[in-house]
């Protein structure tokens, strides 16, 4: 797509979320939201525009990481050695 863009603008709120408590290893975190608002300068049509910012925002990556469900895979090693994140026993 060659669509002439003089300027743009944007910005990006993101709002999370925690609760549950450290002590009792019932802690969470979350996003809760991000709203993005873009502000273009541009000599283009409308349509030519949006069809820029639709492709701009499906490729976005972190757009999609944040908007589809995303494996995530984490490993911890203590020392070298492997080791699991599991509350202590009391």
């Amino acid at each position: 797509m060659k669509i002439k863009v003089n300027s743009a603008r944007v910005d990006v709120t993101a709002r999370f979320g925690r609760g549950g408590s450290v002590l009792n290893h019932s802690v969470f975190a979350n996003c809760v939201g991000v709203d993005v608002h873009l502000q273009v300068d541009s000599p283009e049509s409308p349509e030519r525009v949006s069809g820029l910012l639709r492709n701009a925002e499906a490729g976005c990556y972190v757009m999609q990481a944040l908007a589809n469900p995303t494996p995530v895979t984490a490993t911890f090693e203590l020392n070298g050695v492997p080791l699991k994140a599991i509350a202590p026993e009391t």
